[in-house]
């Protein structure tokens, strides 16, 4: 396959799952990642999974926007938008922008990096977005959008989810109105353990206790290597449609990927625009402003164009 497909967080968890399947396709598979000492075992253990893999790293910290501006001109078939930050101690954190750290790197880092790729995709590209289940049982803050006042790890972390995801959404609306075959793609894992999940040395080794304990928890969620095959799914499949949101089949947790319906707070237009409206101001970048570059079509950037 002579295809080029970029991984951010594709060093562990998720990520690197969704880069060894895809690394599996004969595509070359790049790994976004700010520690290249994590990209390396990553590589390591792709290659020793899959034989002749073409895998490579490319040095990216989501929490540092404006580094985001030397991947200008990378040029990949699929960008997977993946990595993200979970905290769970009580103490909020901030990037070194300025911005509350799981906020500021899995939505604004997503957001401005998209921005500097987009020119540069093919019109067949396609931007995933892996969200969280969890995302759907909150609503975005516009009055507190960084939990300046009111942090609570969990409930931050979902809110940065929900915000990836319906940027996710609202991209896609904007990629269409510009007339761009450019598509854009939601998914989410459904319920993924570390203990349910596989060793890949050196990247993680899984204990014998580890595994045990987690059986139980095997009846309604499952490891995240199975948890990959959504975004996989969004990235090969050329069924998908932009706009499209993939999940686990059984009750969204686990099992293989199946279409969901986009309701509730996921089908909020007027929150997924006023959440793009405050990317370009925290972000300092607009992810449309220069797609005519390549995709022969107006920079559309206001509301007032019907966005």
């Amino acid at each position: 396959m002579d295809k080029t497909f970029l991984i951010t967080g594709g060093n562990a968890g998720i990520g690197y799952f969704v880069a060894e399947r895809l690394a599996g396709t004969g595509a070359t598979v790049v790994l976004g990642s700010r520690d290249p000492a994590k990209a390396t075992a990553a590589m390591t253990a792709i290659r020793a999974r899959v034989p002749g893999a073409r895998v490579r790293h490319l040095q990216l910290d989501l929490a540092d926007l404006p580094s985001l501006e030397a991947v200008a001109g990378e040029r990949f078939d699929a960008v997977v938008c993946n990595a993200g930050v979970l905290l769970d101690g009580p103490e909020r954190r901030e990037t070194g922008d300025g911005h509350e750290l799981m906020f500021g790197t899995n939505h604004l880092g997503h957001f401005a990096l998209v921005r500097w790729l987009l020119p540069s995709m093919p019109e067949d590209g396609r931007v995933v977005t892996t969200g969280s289940f969890t995302a759907k049982s909150v609503e975005p803050d516009f009055d507190d959008l960084q939990s300046t006042r009111d942090y609570r790890a969990k409930r931050t972390y979902s809110r940065s989810k929900l915000a990836q995801m319906l940027f996710g959404f609202e991209l896609d609306r904007r990629l269409r109105a510009a007339g761009s075959g450019v598509r854009s793609v939601v998914c989410h894992p459904g319920g993924a353990l570390d203990s349910l999940t596989p060793s890949r040395p050196p990247v993680r080794v899984r204990s014998t206790g580890e595994r045990l304990r987690g059986l139980p928890a095997g009846l309604l969620l499952q490891g995240k290597h199975a948890g990959a095959r959504t975004a996989v799914h969004a990235v090969l499949d050329p069924a998908v449609s932009g706009g499209d949101l993939w999940g686990p089949r059984m009750f969204g947790l686990r099992g293989a990927p199946v279409r969901e319906e986009v309701r509730g707070v996921l089908a909020d237009r007027e929150a997924a625009a006023r959440l793009w409206a405050a990317g370009v101001e925290l972000a300092g970048v607009e992810p449309l402003c220069h797609i005519g570059l390549t995709h022969g079509v107006i920079s559309m950037t206001n509301r007032e164009e019907g966005l």
